[in-house]
């Protein structure tokens, strides 16, 4: 596996080695002693996620607070999306900024997301399957978000906004200035 990481200390995004025959291909997707030497931590996740959504859909910005954090390590099982980042973190060099990454079925590349960051993606092919293993439970009142078209924040979806199909929920989520902090 390659780890490389972004602009944003402490995400990276993960190629892995694929071994391809005439049956078709074989690849270790994770490896814990390989994912904690190659982000240079040490992270135990605890719960898997996985999610189906049609073209356009578009799930966050959202992220959990406190002690409930969580980090996560994202993929796509099938089809295309487009995966956002944005670090959170207050005392960050690189608050309010982000990164974005193109996840593919087809190339099996994975995005580590860390603690205090802010997570979303918009689904670029017809359907996609996202994965994403957590390092913390789900709870809800740790529950923060982000409104995605945020102007601080100046997301480029590469979608047309008209199109894009976000729940009620996602829809009235604050600015990143009136979001509940990370801790």
């Amino acid at each position: 596996m390659i780890f490389t990481e972004t602009k944003l200390k402490g995400s990276f995004t993960i190629e892995p080695k694929i071994i391809r025959d005439e049956r078709g291909y074989f690849m270790e997707s994770f490896n814990e002693r390989t994912f904690e030497k190659g982000i240079g931590q040490n992270v135990h996740f605890v719960q898997d996620n996985q999610s189906f959504s049609s073209k356009g859909v578009l799930r966050g910005l959202h992220y959990q607070c406190g002690e409930h954090a969580q980090a996560k390590l994202v993929r796509v099982l099938q089809g295309e999306v487009l995966d956002i980042a944005v670090d959170i973190r207050p005392n960050s060099e690189t608050y309010g900024q982000h990164v974005s990454v193109l996840l593919s079925a087809e190339k099996q590349n994975q995005f580590f997301v860390p603690r205090g960051f802010a997570h979303g993606f918009l689904v670029v092919s017809e359907t996609a399957i996202f994965f994403y293993k957590c390092d913390n439970f789900y709870n809800k009142e740790s529950e923060g978000g982000i409104i995605y078209n945020d102007a601080e924040l100046n997301i480029d979806w590469q979608f047309e906004i008209e199109n894009l199909i976000i729940s009620e929920k996602d829809q009235i989520l604050p600015t990143l200035t009136n979001a509940k902090k990370v801790w």
